[in-house]
């Protein structure tokens, strides 16, 4: 008589939120994860087994993956497939996604040995997402398997599961490489045909790259343009040596200035810079930055690709009392002679 037995193949992966910074940028929007929860996106081929959380019924599972937030900690996930109940103790991480992919087969095995064994992973994880692969093996007899692992590059670390048939890997540091997983099986017996191997390999994206810092150059209040021009010497060296960089002015009027005083400023500031000292207008932004206290100065150093700042004035439009405008010289002398 031919023995049956029912086969299910899985992976798990997390994927870092992203993120979730949210988790990573992704084209779709999801839903925020709250503070404390991880998120689990369990799927299964085909799809419509039941599925049982912490003893909690959540229907049936789908295919694409139905997502479930989790509280941060282990969590007991079973999916009834026909014949066979599939148990897992899933360990969910605040911020991170957990990806649960199992495929349900059947097989018709008439002897122990030699038995089907094979390894399931996602394809495609993030640099620095914890890699779980899970095999499957049908075999037929009564004596306990041994699990043994290898896994490369040599930089890849099992995190945990050695010896047993799932393990997790650790990839970070490991974009752009793939991250392959062998498991040898057997039974002991020293019998060729009962020591079966699988593989499964995942490739692993690299992060983004950093955005490199902007940072503050000099902040200062105008008192007079003179002193102002000093200040403006030691940027204008700076950029010269920093040909990668764009200096972003940020100049604010104080509370009593005149009306138009930021902008007057400002154009003297970008007058001396490209007139007096030679800069290419292109790496100069001038921003009207509203009010302080008293006329005042910011000056940034915004690397290439890099987010520029933004104003911070400190006083509210209705704390401003505009100066009054200054009658011309000649205007004042003609009112006197009428």
């Amino acid at each position: 008589m031919k023995r049956i037995y029912i086969s299910c193949t899985f992976a798990l992966m997390l994927l870092l939120t992203c993120s979730l910074v949210q988790a990573n940028a992704k084209d779709t929007k999801e839903p925020k994860l709250r503070k404390g929860y991880g998120r689990m996106d369990l799927k299964t081929s085909p799809a419509g087994y039941p599925l049982i959380v912490d003893g909690k019924d959540y229907g049936v599972t789908y295919n694409p993956a139905k997502s479930i937030d989790l509280p941060a900690g282990t969590h007991t996930v079973e999916v009834l497939f026909p014949n066979r109940r599939w148990t897992q103790q899933i360990n969910i991480l605040a911020g991170k996604r957990n990806c649960v992919c199992l495929n349900y087969t059947t097989r018709i095995i008439t002897r122990p040995c030699p038995y089907p064994v094979s390894v399931s992973a996602p394809a495609v994880v993030d640099d620095g997402d914890v890699i779980t692969y899970s095999s499957d093996v049908a075999y037929g007899g009564t004596q306990p398997l041994n699990y043994t692992w290898t896994v490369s590059p040599p930089s890849a670390r099992i995190l945990s599961g050695a010896g047993t048939n799932t393990i997790t890997v650790d990839s970070t540091g490991l974009g752009r490489q793939k991250v392959t997983a062998i498991l040898v099986v057997d039974d002991g017996s020293g019998d060729p045909t009962c020591r079966q191997m699988a593989q499964a390999s995942v490739d692993v994206t690299p992060p983004p790259p950093l955005k490199p810092p902007i940072r503050k150059f000099d902040e200062f209040p105008s008192v007079a343009f003179d002193d102002d021009k000093a200040r403006l010497d030691n940027l204008a060296i700076e950029l010269q040596n920093s040909p990668d960089s764009t200096g972003y002015l940020f100049v604010y009027a104080g509370k009593t200035s005149r009306v138009g005083q930021a902008d007057r400023l400002g154009a003297r500031t970008l007058d001396y810079l490209v007139n007096t000292r030679g800069l290419d207008s292109r790496r100069i932004v001038i921003v009207n930055g509203g009010y302080r206290e008293t006329d005042y100065y910011e000056f940034w150093l915004v690397p290439q690709g890099a987010e520029p700042p933004q104003p911070s004035p400190t006083v509210q439009p209705g704390e401003i009392r505009p100066a009054p405008e200054r009658t011309p010289r000649r205007t004042r002398r003609n009112s006197r002679r009428r």
